[in-house]
């Protein structure tokens, strides 16, 4: 990669991981972001070990645990707030970092790191042609322009689920990431650094919204669709001042990735639904293997189309899991009460067994992924 031009259309968590994998391998690297800031957009994210091994090789341990919470796992609750099953994810790995964090506090370690690595950054920049690099990552999200020049148009898929994001004032420590499960609905909440707490509520209604982190709602709204939840919840929700809601869709995994000039990462080549908490992950993974693949291998479109076969179906089953997710957290009648039920039996007597069934995901270490 050295002295090699690479142009990086977007300026999330995917293209500024991006850079700076790119710019550390001695690449010259500038990132075009159409917002004239790199702004709080998207509230919480969870940072499982398979990113968090990514992000210690390019040295953004110490910044990262500066603005994050360590967590211990996740723990299972019911509608009405009792413990279904606790998955101590943490414990069944130890010295494995999971992370709670703003997105906005991760794209400030990442934009940091990046113009230390030399890359440069433009903000507020609407891309009308593209800039001229030896290579262009599209790392433009959900409605990715390189993805509709690779692939073309495509019809999406609406899941049925809307979903409320908020973020309420909360210094209570509590290291786990906690799901409240009921019948087409569920809540997700954990804490952030800096004394927030993330809010994430979905729930089965005919009508949708538009996808997009930015559509305003009323927070009575929430609170009126999650009323018959116990334990803290209510809690939660009287706090609530502003709430963001967005439809949730399901989009295919993008046939073509690269042309051998444009290639794309993260949302704009895989998006996924927000049920294992992976969307960020994917995207930390995916900047990673791009450079090593870039890195190893001299012909770029050789390179690209290594890139795509190591990572195509490792995030094709993590969008699986995620829609297997959305279905399991809102079972109802005789199948919410086996389910609860079983979880509960594997959590008393094999929790071991519970927790293996994630080693595939966190166990993964792209790090070591072997490109040529």
């Amino acid at each position: 990669m050295k002295n090699r031009s690479v142009a990086v259309i977007g300026g999330g968590v995917a293209g500024l991981c991006a850079a700076v994998a790119l710019s550390q391998r001695g690449a010259h690297v500038s990132v075009h972001e159409r917002a004239p800031a790199l702004t709080d957009v998207g509230a919480g994210l969870q940072l499982s070990p398979n990113a968090g091994r990514v992000l210690s090789e390019l040295g953004l341990d110490a910044a990262l645990d500066a603005v994050s919470v360590r967590s211990a796992g996740v723990v299972l609750h019911d509608r009405a707030g009792q413990q279904v099953a606790s998955l101590p994810l943490a414990a069944h790995r130890p010295g494995a970092a999971f992370r709670m964090i703003h997105r906005a506090r991760l794209i400030e370690v990442l934009a940091a790191a990046a113009r230390d690595a030399g890359a440069t950054i433009h903000l507020g920049h609407q891309i009308t042609d593209p800039p001229k690099a030896d290579l262009l990552i599209g790392a433009d999200g959900l409605n990715s322009t390189f993805r509709r020049k690779l692939n073309g148009a495509e019809k999406l898929f609406f899941t049925g689920q809307t979903a409320w994001r908020a973020l309420i004032e909360d210094s209570i420590d509590d290291p786990f990431a906690r799901v409240f499960m009921g019948p087409k609905q569920h809540l997700v909440s954990y804490r952030l650094g800096s004394g927030f707490r993330n809010i994430v509520a979905v729930q089965e209604r005919p009508g949708w919204t538009a996808e997009g982190w930015s559509h305003e709602d009323d927070p009575r709204n929430l609170r009126a669709a999650f009323a018959g939840f116990g334990g803290p919840v209510p809690d939660w929700l009287s706090r609530v001042g502003s709430v963001g809601i967005w439809g949730l869709f399901r989009h295919q995994v993008a046939r073509h990735w690269h042309d051998g000039r444009h290639v794309i990462i993260g949302d704009a080549a895989h998006p996924t639904l927000p049920f294992m908490a992976q969307g960020a992950v994917m995207a930390i993974e995916d900047a990673w293997i791009l450079a090593q693949s870039l890195d190893a291998i001299a012909d770029q479109p050789a390179a690209l189309a290594r890139f795509q076969a190591i990572r195509e179906p490792r995030v094709r089953r993590v969008v699986e899991a995620a829609n297997g997710n959305a279905r399991n957290y809102h079972l109802s009648g005789p199948a919410r009460v086996i389910g609860h039920l079983g979880l509960r039996t594997l959590s008393r007597l094999a929790p071991g067994a519970l927790l293996r069934r994630f080693d595939w995901l966190y166990d993964y270490d792209p790090v070591a992924e072997r490109v040529a």
